[in-house]
């Protein structure tokens, strides 16, 4: 299917769904700033980014007005997607403000499963072999969201708003749960508290420990290609945030969902990548066991709230955005 960049369209007015998205995301985490300032750590600093933000909406849309094709559509679609990097650390100027709860979670998993299953998972299975599979299937997350984003564009055109408004809006949902919830996960706590206390069946309580301390525990798994790509790409982004429900698992399931309707063979393709994935988010210890799958289970319910709220803002007499 031809994409036709420089075709001309008809110019559409108002916002697209993931501009709405991402114009409420925005003044509500901006509403919560100015009531929080006291308490947060640069409140200036947070709100001159999300100036940028709408600053760089804004240019995306003049430019689409200033020459209306499907360049210019794709720009303003896929800028509001390119913020999830920064919306995702951007939950840990929230969450730091509250007393820490890994100490919960990790308990939950140590009375449901009698151990740690971040620990046990990866102690079972040591290979470099094994380390690399996993590691590829956490890797894997980004490009999964690339091509599930980008695929109706040579699959399903009709589909390519939509899809992009429900893979924005979802990680939307989980980050403003991330906002109030203050779980670091595994390689952040355990790395806190010491291997010892976690042996030994005792977990801590950490206030605000992780409002000035960010280390992560040192990876112990057998150096490879794809652990040093996730080694990098966490030292780079990660925070110790959103960690319930692990947002890997519940999105990578939403894409597998979206790529469903999209394209069957990208599904089958995409579905060995998708096992590892939710497997590996317990293996490297970025999650508590609980978390992948409570990720699992809520994923259902982020992606039909998101599909809704997609239903509730389009105008239906404008018909599908991208066409």
């Amino acid at each position: 299917m031809a994409l036709n960049l420089l075709t001309s369209l008809p110019r559409q007015r108002g916002l697209l769904g993931v501009e709405k998205a991402t114009l409420a995301y925005t003044l509500l985490t901006t509403v919560l700033i100015l009531l929080f300032r006291e308490e947060m750590s640069a409140p200036l600093r947070l709100l001159m980014g999300r100036s940028f933000v709408l600053l760089g909406m804004a240019a995306t849309m003049a430019v689409y007005y200033a020459a209306p094709n499907r360049a210019t559509l794709i720009l303003r679609t896929i800028y509001p997607l390119t913020l999830l990097s920064y919306w995702y650390p951007d939950t840990y100027e929230f969450c730091q403000m509250f007393p820490n709860l890994d100490y919960v979670f990790a308990g939950v998993d140590q009375a449901l499963f009698s151990c740690q299953p971040s620990l046990e998972f990866a102690r079972h299975l040591p290979s470099v072999v094994w380390s690399e599979l996993f590691h590829l299937g956490y890797f894997s997350y980004y490009p999964l969201i690339f091509i599930t984003a980008l695929a109706p564009l040579f699959c399903r055109r009709e589909l390519f708003g939509e899809t992009a408004y429900i893979i924005l809006t979802s990680f939307l949902v989980y980050y403003l749960i991330y906002l109030f919830l203050p779980v670091a996960g595994p390689q952040y706590y355990f790395h806190a508290v010491g291997l010892e206390e976690i042996e030994a069946g005792r977990f801590p309580m950490l206030g605000d420990y992780f409002r000035h301390h960010t280390e992560l525990r040192p990876s112990t798994a057998p150096e490879g290609l794809f652990c040093s790509l996730v080694e990098a790409t966490q030292a780079s982004g990660e925070r110790p945030t959103a960690a319930f429900p692990s947002s890997h698992v519940g999105m990578s399931t939403i894409l597998m969902m979206l790529l469903s309707r999209t394209k069957r063979p990208l599904l089958l393709g995409a579905l060995p990548f998708y096992i590892l994935l939710c497997l590996s988010t317990v293996y490297i210890e970025a999650h508590y066991l609980i978390d992948s799958l409570c990720g699992l289970f809520s994923a259902p319910l982020v992606y039909t709230l998101a599909h809704r709220l997609y239903e509730v803002q389009r105008n239906p007499r404008l018909g599908p955005e991208f066409a």
